[in-house]
C-alpha cells in the first residue's frame, strides 16, 4: 500500500486537524472507506485503526481521521470536522487514487454514532462547510458498530453506566446534563434524522455491551427498515463493548463494502 500520513484537513482554533491515508497500490481509483474512532468523543484518535487495514488488500483506500474531542469543543464540531474530512477527500480524489464517487464511513462506539450522522443527516445545518465547500460530505454507505443512536434514550436502557450527568461522555458532547439538553441531544441523535433518503447500512452491537446499550442500535436499525432504508443487523450473542471475537462480523462488513462500493 501506500501511506500518506498527516495529512491537513481543517484548521480549527484548537489547532489543525488531519487524516491518515492508505491507499492500495493498483492503479484504478479505488473505493474509499472512512474510518472514525471512538472513545466517547473525548480520548482517542486515528492510530486505532484496529484490523481495517485489511481492507487496503482487498482494493480499497482507507482513511482515519481525527476529529475535535469534547475538552477542545462540544456538539456538532466533531460531526462538522467529519463532513470536512469526507469533502478534503473528494477535493483531492485524483492526486490520491481516490474513487470520489465510491465513499463509505465506517465507526466504532462515539465514531459509529458520527459515521450514522454522516449517513442520516447530510442536510442537516450543523455549521458552515468552511472546508471545500463544493465538495459533498454525502457517504454511500454506513457501517455502524455499536454505536449511540439516540441520546435521550440512552439513561433509560439499563447500561452500566449514567448516560444523563454533565460529566457523563453524552453531556460533555452536549454541553451539561442531557435531559437539560434535550434538543440538543436530539439533533444529535441519528434515529431524528431517518427520512428514507440513507444510504445502505450494516448495523452491529454486542447483545451484552454494558457501554452503550443494545437496544440503541434496535431503535436505529427499526426507523431505517421502516423508512425503506437497506439495513443488515448482526447481533453478536453474549458481545460486550467491541473486541468481538466473531468472524461473522468481518466478513459481514467485507461482504457489505464489496456490496455497495464495488
Amino acid at each position: 500500500m501506500r501511506e500518506h500520513g498527516d495529512l491537513q484537513y481543517a484548521d480549527r482554533e484548537s489547532g489543525s486537524l488531519a487524516l491518515d491515508l492508505y491507499v492500495p497500490e493498483r492503479g484504478s481509483a479505488a473505493p474509499l472507506v472512512v474510518s472514525i474512532h471512538g472513545g466517547g468523543w473525548q480520548s482517542g484518535d486515528r492510530t486505532q485503526t484496529g484490523d481495517t487495514l485489511r481492507l487496503v488488500d482487498r482494493g480499497y483506500a482507507l482513511a482515519s481521521v481525527s476529529y475535535r474531542l469534547t475538552d477542545a469543543a462540544t456538539f456538532p464540531a466533531q460531526v462538522r470536522d467529519c463532513r470536512a474530512a469526507v469533502r478534503w477527500l473528494r477535493a483531492h480524489a485524483d492526486e490520491y487514487g481516490l474513487d470520489p464517487g465510491r465513499v463509505a464511513a465506517w465507526g466504532w462506539s462515539a465514531g459509529a454514532h458520527l459515521a450514522a450522522l454522516l449517513g442520516t443527516a447530510p442536510e442537516v445545518d450543523f455549521g458552515d462547510p468552511e472546508v471545500h465547500p463544493d465538495e459533498s460530505h454525502r457517504v454511500d454507505a454506513v457501517v455502524d458498530c455499536f454505536g449511540p443512536a439516540d441520546l435521550l434514550a440512552m439513561g433509560d436502557q439499563g447500561s452500566d453506566r449514567d448516560h444523563t450527568t454533565a460529566d457523563s461522555p453524552e453531556g460533555k458532547l452536549l454541553g451539561g446534563p442531557v435531559r437539560e439538553r434535550s434538543e440538543r441531544a436530539r439533533r444529535a441523535s441519528p434515529l431524528t434524522h431517518v427520512d428514507g433518503t440513507e444510504p445502505p447500512f450494516l448495523v452491529v452491537h454486542g447483545s451484552a455491551d454494558g457501554v452503550v446499550p443494545r437496544e440503541q442500535s434496535d431503535l436505529l436499525v427499526s426507523a431505517l427498515a421502516d423508512a425503506d432504508v437497506p439495513v443488515t443487523y448482526h447481533v453478536v450473542g453474549g458481545g460486550g463493548h467491541g473486541g468481538f471475537d466473531d468472524p461473522a462480523v468481518s466478513e459481514l462488513v467485507d461482504g457489505f463494502f464489496d456490496r455497495h462500493l464495488m
